[in-house]
């Protein structure tokens, strides 16, 4: 039976245009966040920061953001979140003409508001979903961003023509502009305040009663109400993230010290963010299906994979970068879908807002930890330790989350009332943890 709202359609489709456009100053910010910073201060290690200061804005976003959602709606809230981004693109452009790698470093905190905005419309997309093609829906949107991550390397040289060494950055304003004002004036119905509507006449879609509108709660509130499952998968989602940011913020440094043009960096950088995004569809189909922790499992694997193949590759050996690069890519898309469809169903709808929250700023800690660590990897030691170190790491969770998947577990006597029944993957867990109550 579908059980969709019946405003998703126009709302998926909206979010899929603005993802799009939004996705172009994302793609900026991951093209020649790291290169600039290196270029202005003539350092390996600072140029990790330029990476690691997008993440960090991001991360500090997160939570702002999902307040805002949960208060005012997602429209106000990702209209904020680009508008932030705008103004980190101009002055990320300002700092370029200044030469200054202290005033990038700075705009590019603001910068991953742009970051924060399109890693949120996910959440958007699930807001009125069947609960059973949740992860599909996030999946379509996480797809839109492939338009612009991939158009963005190719418009920079033409920006860069243009208006100077800034100008991809100014691209980046006009994109989040385009995206903010795009949002804020044409997501109607808002999803978030649409499906709060609908718990309160009782639609199916939502399985919440409307004593539990969201109030205010603390995020160790949030962390409590989740099980050890979804605890693993957060953790999971932020070890994908971080390895996938501490490779590709070093990826253009060590193939441009090996003599590789911008353009053949372009073509690896647009070849990996296919594999980030244009590949969600199928794991969302996967996530759907077979469950979510399945899906965990084989990003992990792909992470794995991934780093060794890419730290195995010499400085100018192109092809054997870009297929690790897209193993990376496909390992992310693999984790953040499913990570974020488990994580949005196994909790009440009155705490979905702060738990997703929460999610993106382990997240995008993840990515911050992921760029500190690579750059101070690469100044000290080789770009093929840094494979070596991201591989490792991410067995662990490799382990844990095979180990989730195939454990057997007996379904609980009775399901909570406070949220559909659904198989994610993970041997039918309970979505709240047995004996913890959250105060709302």
């Amino acid at each position: 039976m579908d059980r969709r709202h019946p405003a998703q359609r126009r709302v998926l489709g909206f979010l899929v245009g603005t993802q799009a456009i939004g996705s172009v100053g994302v793609g900026t910010g991951i093209t020649l966040g790291a290169l600039t910073a290196t270029t202005l201060s003539g350092s390996v290690a600072v140029g990790g920061l330029g990476a690691t200061a997008i993440a960090v804005g991001a991360a500090l976003l997160a939570v702002p953001v999902a307040a805002l959602a949960r208060r005012f709606g997602r429209r106000r809230a990702l209209a904020a979140a680009y508008g932030v981004g705008a103004l980190g693109g101009v002055g990320c452009a300002a700092a370029t003409a200044f030469g200054s790698w202290q005033l990038l470093l700075l705009a590019l905190t603001a910068f991953g508001g742009g970051t924060a905005a399109t890693l949120a419309a996910r959440y958007a997309a699930a807001d009125l979903a069947n609960p059973g093609r949740r992860a599909g829906a996030m999946s379509t949107v996480v797809w839109a961003t492939t338009i612009g991550v991939i158009a963005a390397p190719n418009l920079a040289a033409p920006a860069t023509g243009a208006f100077g060494a800034g100008g991809p950055f100014l691209l980046s304003t006009c994109a989040f502009v385009l995206a903010g004002a795009g949002v804020l004036l044409g997501l109607r119905p808002d999803p978030l305040l649409a499906g709060r509507v609908a718990v309160v006449v009782g639609d199916s879609c939502c399985g919440v009663g409307a004593s539990e509108l969201p109030q205010r709660h603390t995020r160790a509130e949030v962390w409590w109400a989740l099980g050890p499952n979804v605890r693993l998968a957060l953790l999971g989602v932020a070890l994908c993230n971080t390895a996938m940011t501490g490779m590709m913020s070093m990826m253009p440094v060590q193939m441009t010290g090996g003599g590789s043009t911008l353009t053949v960096v372009g073509i690896v950088v647009s070849v990996h963010v296919t594999g980030m995004y244009a590949a969600s569809p199928l794991f969302g189909v996967l996530a759907d299906r077979i469950g979510r922790m399945p899906v965990l499992a084989l990003g992990a694997a792909l992470v794995v994979a991934g780093a060794g193949v890419c730290g195995m590759a010499s400085a100018h050996d192109a092809p054997q970068m870009a297929i690790g690069m897209v193993l990376l890519g496909c390992g992310w898309s693999a984790g953040v879908v499913a990570g974020s469809a488990l994580l949005t169903e196994s909790v009440p709808a009155a705490l979905r807002p702060s738990t997703q929250g929460l999610a993106d700023l382990v997240l995008n800690g993840g990515g911050v930890l992921g760029g500190l660590l690579a750059g101070v990897i690469m100044s000290t030691s080789s770009f093929t330790v840094l494979g070596l170190v991201v591989g490792f790491a991410a067995l662990p969770v490799l382990m844990a989350c095979m180990g989730t998947t195939l454990r057997p577990v007996a379904a609980p006597a009775e399901a909570p009332p406070e949220v559909e029944p659904q198989d994610t993957g993970t041997a039918r867990m309970s979505r709240v943890s047995p004996g913890r109550s959250v105060a709302l």
